[in-house]
């Protein structure tokens, strides 16, 4: 595996990624903000050019300096040889297995080769699955995401919670301790500086309720997956994590940003507010793997 540096091969293989998703789409949102700035310092590495068969993208390894932080220590794969995975994941200057890290994908293949190499290793895996929810890519306003969008009103809720205004906002690092504390995959020190870095570069979005609190919100990642999803229990089940998701849409048309979650079964409103705005499923899912050296479990 080589990194790949030149600005017109990223934007060829960006675009040959295209052709995979929604396999690739976790590698090919790494690849758009890689090719836009580059804001988590990540890189790019392909067993070959121009006819790879996997790609990783991973942050440098100046990045990498807490061997805990498996918020920052993350690695997004895709491959077209599933057989050839095992013999390169288990390279050391590829992934540093000595560290907590995650691999991220939407491709559960990945599962053999990960647990085969960890069990060496002894690394325990803590694999979570969940549903990916995309629309089409490069994304574009289709007449049903249109009509939505200009049809949606600000909902109505009961007398009780209705005190005053509701407002859409966006998200800014002061908001991180409220989206750490609420996010399944945070709630420690190190998610709290992970939501931070990531409000810092990257898009969130957010509705302010009557009494000026934030209670609906959502948070681009350095993928630019929309993650970290929540609405205030009181006000569930009133269309706010829709009113927040339109807001995004908006954003990602006119940027052309790749657009895509993550969703538990479980979480209905987020679920219905995505197929309100006709996102998807992917058959494949969304899979992640943490890993974890055994002197730190």
């Amino acid at each position: 595996m080589f990194v790949l540096h030149e600005s017109q091969k990223l934007h060829i293989l960006y675009e040959s990624l295209e052709k995979s998703i929604p396999e690739s789409l976790k590698v090919y949102g790494a690849v758009f903000n890689i090719k836009n700035k580059n804001p988590f310092n990540m890189e790019v590495l392909v067993d070959a050019w121009p006819d790879y068969q996997i790609v990783i993208t991973r942050p440098q390894r100046e990045e990498m300096k807490d061997d805990l932080d498996h918020y920052t220590n993350t690695y997004q794969i895709f491959t077209k040889a599933t057989d050839k995975l095992e013999e390169v994941l288990a390279q050391p200057q590829l992934i540093n297995w000595d560290q907590v890290f995650q691999i991220q994908g939407c491709q559960e293949s990945f599962q053999e080769a990960i647990r085969k190499i960890s069990a060496s290793k002894s690394v325990r895996v803590d694999y979570v699955k969940t549903i990916l929810i995309m629309t089409e890519m490069p994304v574009e306003p289709n007449d049903d995401q249109v009509d939505v969008m200009e049809s949606f009103k600000m909902p109505k809720v009961d007398d009780d919670t209705k005190k005053g205004s509701f407002q859409n906002i966006s998200l800014d690092p002061s908001h991180a301790g409220l989206v750490n504390e609420q996010w399944t995959f945070g709630k420690n020190d190190r998610s709290l500086k992970y939501i931070e870095r990531c409000l810092q570069n990257f898009p969130g979005f957010g509705v302010l309720g009557p009494e000026g609190r934030l209670i609906s919100w959502i948070v681009m990642e350095q993928s630019c997956e929309m993650r970290m999803g929540y609405t205030v229990p009181k006000y569930q089940k009133h269309g706010y994590m829709k009113k927040t998701s339109v807001h995004l849409m908006n954003y990602v048309i006119q940027k052309k940003v790749p657009c895509y979650f993550h969703v538990s079964e479980h979480k209905e409103e987020s679920n219905q507010a995505l197929r309100d705005l006709k996102f998807k499923a992917a058959s494949c899912g969304w899979h992640q793997w943490k890993c974890s050296p055994e002197k730190y479990c």
